[in-house]
């Protein structure tokens, strides 16, 4: 005859393999922190993403407007907007031309604006251009 070994639990061997009341309170408290704080810094990548995204972008319409005006010779015309659309972006462009007071140089400056969920945020490329030289 073989004989089997039984295992009886007893009420206090059950108690010690279960969370209790408290632990899962204490483990619903942390999620309640937590699960906000990391909501809160996800949204905060992605808008900081999506605004570098833009950013980019602006500063290539800023370069392209530059070097657009410049060799049209429109760089003395101060004053000059513009809209710029790239997909569903709207970039709006200022440009402002200022004599250098160090020099004898112009400072032209294109400044774009554009919009991030609902809030506005802008870029501004400066350049400094010379006079063009006289021929002897």
């Amino acid at each position: 005859m073989k004989l089997t070994k039984i295992k009886i639990r007893t009420a206090a061997a059950k108690s010690r393999s279960a969370f209790t009341l408290i632990e899962v309170l204490a483990a619903l408290m942390f999620m309640a922190i937590v699960i906000p704080v990391v909501m809160e810094g996800l949204h905060v990548a992605s808008l900081a993403g999506e605004v570098s995204q833009r950013k980019a972008v602006a500063i290539r319409v800023a370069e392209r407007v530059l070097n657009e005006m410049k060799v049209t010779g429109q760089l003395e015309n101060t004053g000059q907007t513009g809209l710029v659309q790239e997909g569903a972006v709207q970039y709006r462009w200022t440009l402002r031309t200022e004599i250098w007071p160090e020099d004898t140089m112009r400072q032209s400056t294109v400044d774009v604006v554009f919009k991030v969920r609902g809030r506005d945020y802008d870029v501004h490329l400066t350049t400094l251009i010379g006079e063009a030289p006289t021929e002897i």
